[in-house]
């Protein structure tokens, strides 16, 4: 058997307005948008990925505060961390996770992305 990665799956009650979150914050390139039974799904490039982000019905659960069973976050890697959050803060991005080193050669930091996403941006080097 052989996997490759597809894409990732997001839902969100406005995806137009979340779409244009991740191309404004985050860079993402718009690539489609097509008409689903529940409405609109964005089609997007976020970080090479290529991601959905599909409208809901309304009433449709949140998702949980973490710590939860699941996927967790969404990672992106930066080349220098403390620039991109600097010009994302400047943008207006709240970080729930200002800059820090769990590990050395590591820097991460959270964004709060629409809907209850987070997102990570990791900056790696050589420890």
């Amino acid at each position: 058997m052989s996997f490759a990665f597809d894409h990732l799956h997001l839902r969100s009650p406005d995806p137009v307005k979340a779409a244009q979150f991740y191309i404004d914050m985050l860079g993402a390139e718009l690539t489609g948008q097509v008409e689903t039974p529940n409405g609109i799904r964005m089609l997007l490039k976020l970080g090479g990925m290529t991601t959905f982000i599909e409208q809901v019905k309304p009433g449709t659960h949140a998702a949980p505060e973490a710590p939860y069973v699941g996927v967790e976050h969404v990672g992106l890697v930066v080349p220098d961390l403390h620039a991109v959050v600097a010009e994302l803060k400047a943008k207006g991005c709240h970080f729930s996770t200002e800059p820090r080193s769990p590990r050395p050669g590591t820097t991460i930091a959270f964004v709060d992305a629409p809907d209850g996403v987070k997102v990570e941006l990791l900056e790696r080097k050589a420890a």
